[in-house]
């Protein structure tokens, strides 16, 4: 069975994601565990708080990602 975790992994354990949809809306969420993003007609990944975040992949234009990590590392 091939691997098909998300490239966003490689940005970290947790990662902040604005989402662009094709109505000209955005959200951000934060706190994304990239271990835990499953693609498909909806993309669903779980936040660190314990939602679950569904997206409808159809209607979304991009996904702009930022490593949690270096966020942290520049605060520091």
């Amino acid at each position: 069975m091939t691997n098909l975790h998300s490239t966003a992994g490689s940005l970290g354990k947790t990662v902040t994601q604005i989402i662009h949809f094709t109505n000209g809306n955005k959200r951000t969420f934060s706190g994304i565990v990239t271990e835990s993003i499953k693609q498909g007609e909806f993309t669903k990944m779980q936040l660190t708080d314990g939602r679950l975040l569904m997206v409808n992949t159809a209607n979304v234009d991009c996904i702009e990602i930022f490593s949690e990590a270096v966020d942290q590392q520049l605060r520091d």
